[in-house]
Order: C-alpha cells, then structure tokens, then sequence
C-alpha cells in the first residue's frame, strides 16, 4: 500500500509539473487560474490515494505488463480525478468566463500531468 509520505511527495511533483506545463504548453499566465489549477492538481491526487488507502484497494496498484507504459488502475484515476477536479474548480471558479474548449485543455494537461508523475515518479 501507498504510504502518506509518498502520496504528498507525488502530489507536490505533480503541482510543481502542471505549473510548468500549464505554464509552457498551456500559455495560461493568469495568476487566479494557475494558482486553482495548480492546487486542484496538488489535492485531487491526494484524495484519490487516501480513497485507495481507506478502502485497503491494493489491487488498483498492479502496473500494467508494457515496459513502455507501466500503468495501473491507481496511475489511471489520479489522472482522471484530477482531470475532474481542475476542470471543476476552474469551470466553477477563475475561468467561468472562459470558453468550456479552454477550461478544459487546462484540465486535460493538470490530468495528463497526474497520470504521468503516477507512472513514472511514484
């Protein structure tokens, strides 16, 4: 099982990449927006490990059999749940003005970014 220290080390990674890349690929240099996407980022993979933890699902950390792509079902929902949960708080908050296509390209690099920093970081 996924021990905290290693869920927070993750979760600090991957605020500190999707900055970069919020940063570089997404262009987006509104403070307002990186600082909830980058802390959206930061929690929701916290969150999702926590679940994973309560609930004792050591099976989700079983990585995939592709050396190129080693991923497990753990990888795969800290991507998607911070995905969910950048394009929520964004949509809801800093970015309710922007066009949906745009909040979610932020979300999709913040949830690209997680899945990532999971398989190939921690």
């Amino acid at each position: 099982m996924i021990s905290w220290d290693t869920i927070v080390a993750g979760a600090a990674m991957t605020g500190a990449i999707t900055a970069a890349a919020l940063l570089v690929i997404g262009r987006e240099r509104r403070p307002a927006i990186l600082v909830a996407a980058i802390a959206a980022s930061a929690l929701a993979p916290v969150a999702w490990n926590a679940v994973l933890r309560a609930t004792h699902a050591a099976e989700f950390f079983t990585d995939a059999p592709i050396a190129v792509l080693p991923a497990s079902w753990q990888d795969t929902g800290s991507g998607v749940v911070t995905f969910g949960a950048v394009a929520a708080v964004l949509g809801t908050g800093p970015a309710r003005n922007e066009p949906a296509r745009r909040v979610v390209i932020l979300a999709a690099i913040a949830g690209i970014v997680a899945f990532l920093v999971d398989v190939y970081l921690y």
